[in-house]
């Protein structure tokens, strides 16, 4: 577990936005992302959470995922499959963590189609879900990319060649010890690192598409592109996992995930 960022990893997270308050991308005519996974893509993976967890701890979801925080609170349940629902609470503070879920993926161009809502039962709900590389060792575990969907806001990141490798990351603390500026030269890298689109949440369902194709981060809500950003690190070759953090409340109705090549 302590190979996971502490609670001031959660900084990262914003609040999720849901319906789009201006368009936020390019219009395309361009099939739909969830079209061309579907078209293009093969399946590797699909739960519409029909059961019942087995537990609060690591496999407790049970169909190959993991929670790997769940073992640091074992008495608390953040994890609830419900009607074909899988219900996220996260025990951040108890846990010191945001709740982090995964499960194994595998490609290079690809990408999750899921379905979700923020119920509103806290405020600051939002959602963290990207893809993972803990086989790369210079990466702070393993972090490669993700959308991070908030209240009003929706940001695509590069983690691998931003604030997740482990040389910047160094620069990073070292400065804040010492209480300097960083380099004009790392904070105008960092910047070209991350993304930021407007949207305005709402407690209904959605559909989500976060894919990747060569150096392309992109991100659909109901069809349509709202985030899309290109940053080398997207194109890393090998997204082993498809991962959520979630650090209040969020609900998820169906996963599936394609791999394209």
């Amino acid at each position: 577990m302590n190979a996971f960022p502490r609670l001031n990893w959660l900084l990262l997270l914003c609040t999720l936005p849901l319906a789009a308050a201006e368009p936020a991308a390019p219009a395309s005519s361009a099939p739909s992302d969830t079209a061309w996974l579907q078209a293009k893509g093969t399946l590797l993976f699909h739960d519409a959470f029909e059961r019942e967890e087995t537990g609060n701890g690591l496999k407790g979801i049970g169909n190959g995922w993991e929670s790997a925080t769940a073992d640091r609170v074992p008495q608390i349940k953040q994890a609830d499959l419900d009607g074909g629902i899988l219900k996220i609470a996260s025990a951040t503070k108890e846990a010191g963590h945001a709740a982090h879920i995964h499960h194994d993926a595998g490609f290079a161009d690809g990408g999750a189609v899921i379905r979700f809502k923020f119920p509103g039962l806290n405020k600051g709900e939002g959602l963290q879900l990207g893809f993972v590389d803990r086989e790369v060792k210079d990466i702070h575990a393993g972090h490669l990319c993700y959308a991070i969907l908030s209240q009003s806001n929706v940001t695509l990141i590069d983690h691998k060649t931003g604030v997740m490798n482990l040389a910047i990351r160094k620069q990073r603390e070292e400065a804040t010890a010492n209480k300097t500026k960083l380099p004009p030269e790392l904070e105008a890298l960092l910047k070209t690192k991350q993304t930021v689109f407007p949207l305005k949440a709402d407690t209904e369902w959605h559909e989500l598409t976060l894919v990747t194709e060569g150096d392309e981060l992109r991100c659909s809500l109901d069809g349509k592109v709202v985030a899309r950003h290109r940053s080398e690190g997207f194109a890393h070759p090998m997204k082993r996992w498809f991962s959520f953090l979630v650090g209040s409340t969020v609900w998820i109705d169906d996963v599936k995930v394609y791999k394209v090549k």
